[in-house]
């Protein structure tokens, strides 16, 4: 930890940084994931899907950079290499290939919904160890993150 002005003691600083980090690696992940998604998805709504899935991108990768300035913030460092993510990153693996439109929403419905339970339980987290920032951080994200969910999993055929 560097030294800052900030005045949550280095204890509390030092855990909210390690909890950004554990999501700034998934973010990263996540981020991967739907562009894997986006440039090989194939069927008849493909431009709809494939136009869905770059905005969905777009919004994580800005999440990415909230979670990591906020750890910086605190007098962390924000731990984002491609090398880390893939040490760290809670969520599963994308499968790779040229797919159809319902297997990539489903994979990228579940990897959505996977970080969004992660960053609802990081919301407590942080307040538990007195910090109500980070803790808003990751409302706002797992508010975000449940949006982009619920705009991929509404074209889940039921």
């Amino acid at each position: 930890m560097y030294q800052t002005s900030n005045t949550l003691s280095q204890n509390i600083r030092s855990k909210s940084a390690e909890l950004l980090n554990r999501h700034l690696a998934a973010a990263i992940d996540l981020h991967a994931q739907v562009k894997q998604a986006h440039w090989n998805v194939r069927g008849p709504a493909f431009i709809a899907i494939h136009e869905l899935f770059d905005k969905v991108a777009d919004v994580v990768e800005d999440y990415s950079d909230t979670i990591a300035e906020r750890a910086a913030a605190l007098g962390g460092t924000a731990e984002g290499t491609i090398q880390v993510a893939v040490k760290r990153s809670f969520l599963e693996q994308y499968k790779l290939g040229v797919a159809g439109e319902q297997a990539h929403i489903t994979a990228v419905t579940a990897s959505l919904a996977a970080f969004g339970d992660s960053a609802r339980k990081a919301i407590d987290e942080a307040a538990a160890f007195g910090d109500q920032d980070t803790s808003d951080v990751f409302t706002e994200v797992s508010r975000g993150i449940d949006k982009q969910l619920w705009l991929v999993e509404s074209h889940l055929k039921h």
